[in-house]
């Protein structure tokens, strides 16, 4: 595919999402543009950021020890340990597993999302979530979609405004999968904290980062023709299967694991 992110060089002029995301979670890859928005974001940014985190590690356990051995997982940001892969191949060591971002600086760092077992594989595509098809056709250098694949988009769905079609997008990569195959999702929420998540969206906006939250049924959307798979359609301290509950704490961040009948 075409994405000339290859030949992209890092913008630190201009704060990007998967930056922010970096320095929310503790890490280093940022840049003062960066951090300037973070540092200025409600503390509930922070936790919803790490809560997203422990909700991949357990949504892919589940996913892994249910037998799925193929991960695409797009918008996968700056990679920080336990990654997708490593998660994914303590359970299944032949686990499969492509990541997909349009942020530069991810690519620097791809090397340490390809550190696969040797039963397994890992492959990076730098590419847009606006172009799923290409997306799909990349990932098919690894990944055999006529065969069960987990999609993730997590931390990515509240930075896709209405114009760019978000719902159309899950649908085109939906279309692409075998049945029992898994959606993996979560999205900011706008009704849980209003004023909170105006107060996160004014902070991204002075950074030129368009923040769309969205309300629980907005959010269901998504899932429409999916199977929703136990505890449903919750926040993300609120998932879990097969392993012990989270801590219960607030959280203005939705999740859901969908199947693919």
């Amino acid at each position: 595919m075409t994405t000339g992110m290859s030949h992209t060089s890092i913008d630190t002029s201009k704060p990007h999402s998967a930056r922010v995301y970096d320095w929310l979670l503790g890490g280093k890859d940022n840049y003062p543009v960066d951090q300037a928005v973070a540092e200025h974001l409600p503390a509930e940014a922070k936790i919803g950021a790490l809560q997203n985190r422990a909700f991949m590690s357990r949504a892919t356990a589940w996913l892994a020890g249910e037998g799925i051995g193929q991960f695409l997982d797009i918008g996968t940001g700056i990679p920080t340990a336990p990654n997708l892969h490593q998660t994914a191949q303590e359970i299944n060591p032949a686990a499969r597993v492509v990541y997909c971002d349009n942020d530069p600086i991810v690519l620097r760092h791809a090397e340490a999302l390809l550190i696969s077992t040797p039963e397994g594989a890992t492959d990076y595509v730098p590419a847009d979530v606006r172009e799923p098809k290409g997306i799909v056709e990349a990932a098919r250098r690894t990944l055999d979609f006529d065969r069960p694949v987990a999609v993730s988009l997590l931390g990515l769905l509240h930075f896709l405004p209405d114009e760019d079609d978000p719902y159309a997008i899950v649908r085109t990569l939906v279309s692409t999968l075998a049945p029992g195959s898994y959606v993996v999702l979560s999205q900011g929420a706008s009704d849980v904290n209003p004023e909170r998540g105006e107060q996160g969206a004014a902070e991204y906006r002075k950074g030129g980062i368009r923040l769309a939250l969205r309300t629980r049924d907005e959010f269901a959307h998504f899932l429409d023709g999916l199977d929703i798979v136990e505890p449903g359609l919750v926040t993300a301290p609120e998932w879990f299967r097969g392993t012990p509950a989270p801590r219960p704490e607030a959280s203005g961040l939705y999740v859901a694991v969908a199947r693919v009948p």
